[in-house]
């Protein structure tokens, strides 16, 4: 994996890259996937105070969804996280950080496809889990993804927030696992319910809120939703 750098990775690999942020440098693992280039995937992790990072295992599951499905894929520390710099910020800073990254990701495959020819922009994939989901969410308003995944997403523990964000304005699978002992799983289905449509949400049992054994499970239900 190179150190530092400012490019895209060759297919099938991954490099750490430094994005400035709007606090500040954001560290970021951008992944290629081997085949064909089918759209881009920014991956959002859970709460930075309570150990919350990109190296999470359902971030990473995630991840791996999506660079099977096709995606560049990019999956970052928020603000104060590892080696990314400023201070978290009860997510409306996270959502900046959030956007930056798929801002900076859009640009850089922007020259690879005016070398493919390929007419159109990539779509966008959105996804998150726990506290990354309300980011997640949060940040479509503008960045406007074609698909988004929100996994054990909390509405009003854990965030800081008057109102719920808008609706995404596109498909959206929410995931989530009836014994959560983080993120009630009652409360969300209400939240979720309220949504005009509501998203379509997958029900676990005995996955508690981070999917412990039950990983594959949950790839067996994004894989196919991002294809």
């Amino acid at each position: 994996m190179n150190q530092g750098s400012s490019e895209l990775p060759a297919a099938g690999h991954s490099a750490e890259v430094f994005i400035q942020g709007p606090a500040g440098r954001l560290e970021t693992l951008v992944a290629m996937p081997k085949e064909d280039l089918r759209g881009f995937c920014v991956v959002c992790h859970p709460h930075p105070l309570f150990g919350g990072a990109m190296t999470n295992k359902v971030v990473y599951t995630l991840a791996s969804c999506a660079l099977k499905a096709g995606f560049a894929t990019a999956r970052f520390n928020f603000r104060g996280v590892g080696k990314s710099t400023g201070l978290y910020d009860e997510t409306r800073g996270e959502t900046d950080d959030a956007l930056a990254v798929v801002a900076w990701l859009r640009a850089q495959l922007d020259p690879v496809l005016a070398a493919s020819a390929q007419a159109g922009p990539l779509p966008l994939t959105l996804a998150g889990f726990s506290f990354g989901a309300y980011v997640a969410l949060n940040a479509a308003a503008q960045a406007r993804p074609q698909r988004l995944v929100s996994i054990a997403i909390p509405f009003g523990r854990y965030v800081n927030s008057s109102a719920p964000p808008p609706h995404p304005g596109c498909p959206w699978l929410a995931v989530h696992s009836h014994d959560d002992d983080v993120v009630d799983f009652a409360s969300t289905q209400a939240a979720l319910a309220a949504y005009a449509p509501p998203p379509r949400l997958q029900e676990f049992d005995g996955a508690g809120h981070f999917f412990n054994g039950r990983l594959t499970e949950l790839q067996d239900v994004v894989l196919p939703f991002l294809r």
